[in-house]
Parts: structure tokens; C-alpha cells; sequence
């Protein structure tokens, strides 16, 4: 019996790779060129199957434009914003995702950014690179304290309680604000806010771990920006369009904000050149779940999708 044929429209690590070619008949892109709908169409020819990541659109017409033969797209990612799930519907494709995996590295990057902005480290690591540091005073580089503070949380799923429960190592109040309220086992404590505004308000940090949707967009903007405390500090790990990146660039001149920490960006992996001279922005690319344990745990996980699929069940992350 012949084995289902899959496309990797990435480069993925090596053990993801050779599980996926011991498994199917698995085309793979060792070149890790980005593929545009044309391309991923025209690989696509005679595919059972695509595993494909986030910097692939597959949108309507990248959907409309895959052979026949195409009937399951697994991602590697939590995020599917880059799928029409509507049009993979109207197809009869399914579509799967790879969440719960990937929390506990990006929430260990989001703790990163709260800290290194909170404590200035662009500043530090320039001043010792660069050889300007002229040695300890007591009134240089004062920074913003952690411990104690308060932490608001929007989004609250499998990473955001990652972060939660990181945060209350360091004795943060957290506080946060989720499409629905979780039970009390898994608030711990934590105070829920029934609008995105109070929950500003509330938060001298603020970590996003929200999804990106059309409600989302720019969640951060000009209007909500003037909610947070003077001089909070905002940490970003989930999608770079939650941010307005012209009202948060200018909050952060302006000093309506304290500091900035991002992992990702809105057009990524160009990033809006406003952030590059400020200082009171700490910067990464989009490594949040780049573990080699992780980058595995996620690649095994849309294999095991695919194989439930293709043993005729129901793969546990099917999300159309």
C-alpha cells in the first residue's frame, strides 16, 4: 500500500524531517525558499496532504488554487490566521494546528522581554559593547521594578497562564482578561476583568497573548494605550498586528510609556524602523517557541495530526 504523499513547504529540524519521510512520501525544501501560492500550487501536484508554517498565506485564493488531490493542510504553529478556515471548509480540506506545545518556551520569551525591558538591558548591552560604561553610580540606569507589580494578562490560554504562573515567582499581582472566564482552579488568584479596558488600567505590565482576530487588530493603539498607567511597560509574544506600532513608537518617545518588549512585529521580518533608536525597546526576532524541544514537540504534533487523519480518525487539533 502506497504511502500518503505530503509536502513540507519549510525547512523543519532534522528529526521532524526524517520522521515525516520514514512515515510518508514526504517532499521536503532543503533550500528553505519561501513559496508564494503558485509555487506551493504547482509542489502541490499530486499531494495528499501539506505541512506548511506560518509565513505561508494560505488564503481564499491560495486555497482555490491547490490540486484536488490536497485534502489536509497542518500547520506548524498555534496561530492559523494565515488560513482561510472558511475556504478550507467549503473544500472539504482539513485543517490542523499545533497548540500546548509551544507554551512554556514562548512563555519563558515573554518573561525575557518583561524583564530585560523593565531593567533597561538594550541600554546596559549597548553601553558595554560599545565601551561607554564609565562604571557604577548609585543614580545610573535605574530601571522599573518587577517584583510586586502588577501584571495584566489579555489572553489567557496555555501560554498566557505559562506566563502567569512564571510571574508569580517574582510575587507580580496578575490580573487578566479572556473571552471567557476561567474556573477558578485555573485563575489561581488571578483578578479577571470583563473589558479590555479595565484590564489596562489595572496593568503597570502588560503581556499579549491574545489571538490575532479582526476584534484584536491593534488592540494596543492610540485610544488604549491612554488606559495603561503612566510608565507601563508592554511585552508582546503573540501576533505583531495586536500592536500599532506608529501609536506604541510614539508612546515610547513621548514617555506616555515606560519601556516595550517585542517578539514579533506587523510585516515581519521587516520591523517598523521607528523602534530601531529607542532605547526603551528590547527587541527579538520572533524566537518565542525556538527551543530545539519545542521546534520538535511542534513538528511531531501536525505529524501526529496527519497520521490520525490519514489512519481515517479525527487528528486531535482539526480546527475545519
Amino acid at each position: 500500500m502506497s504511502r500518503p504523499k505530503i509536502l513540507l513547504t519549510r525547512r523543519l529540524p532534522d528529526a521532524v524531517q526524517a520522521r515525516a519521510q520514514r512515515d510518508y512520501d514526504a517532499t521536503l525544501n532543503p533550500g528553505d525558499d519561501l513559496m508564494d501560492a503558485a509555487t506551493i500550487a504547482a509542489r502541490a501536484a499530486g499531494m495528499d496532504g501539506l505541512l506548511v508554517t506560518a509565513t505561508e498565506a494560505m488564503n481564499a485564493d491560495a486555497i482555490a488554487a491547490l490540486p484536488d488531490g490536497v485534502r489536509i493542510i497542518a500547520t506548524f504553529s498555534v496561530g492559523y490566521e494565515h488560513i482561510d478556515l472558511a475556504a478550507a471548509k467549503a473544500r472539504g480540506i482539513a485543517v490542523t494546528n499545533t497548540p500546548e506545545v509551544l507554551n512554556d518556551a514562548t512563555a519563558d520569551i515573554a518573561m525575557l522581554l518583561l524583564l530585560a525591558a523593565a531593567r533597561r538591558a538594550t541600554e546596559g548591552q549597548a553601553m558595554v559593547r560599545q565601551s561607554t560604561w564609565s562604571g557604577w553610580t548609585a543614580t545610573d540606569m535605574l530601571g522599573a521594578q518587577v517584583t510586586g507589580q502588577r501584571l495584566g494578562i489579555l489572553g489567557m490560554g496555555g501560554i498566557g497562564q505559562a506566563v502567569a504562573r512564571r510571574a508569580r515567582g517574582f510575587d507580580m499581582e496578575i490580573h487578566y482578561h479572556n473571552r471567557t472566564r476561567l474556573p477558578a482552579e485555573l485563575e489561581q488568584g488571578a483578578t479577571y476583568h470583563e473589558t479590555v479596558r479595565d484590564l489596562f488600567a489595572a496593568s503597570r505590565f502588560l503581556s499579549l497573548h491574545c489571538p490575532l482576530t479582526p476584534e484584536t487588530r491593534h488592540v494596543v493603539n492610540a485610544e488604549s494605550i491612554e488606559w495603561l498607567p503612566p510608565g507601563a511597560i508592554v511585552v508582546n509574544t503573540a501576533r505583531g498586528p495586536v500592536v500599532d506600532d506608529e501609536a506604541l513608537i510614539a508612546a515610547l518617545k513621548s514617555g506616555r510609556l515606560g519601556a516595550a518588549g517585542l517578539d514579533v512585529f506587523e510585516g515581519e521580518p521587516k520591523v517598523n524602523a521607528g523602534y530601531l533608536d529607542l532605547d526603551n525597546a528590547f527587541l527579538l526576532p520572533h524566537m518565542g517557541s525556538a527551543t530545539v524541544e519545542t521546534r520538535d514537540a511542534m513538528g511531531f504534533r501536525a505529524l501526529d495530526n496527519l497520521d490520525a487523519f490519514f489512519a481515517g480518525g479525527t487528528p486531535r487539533d482539526r480546527l475545519a
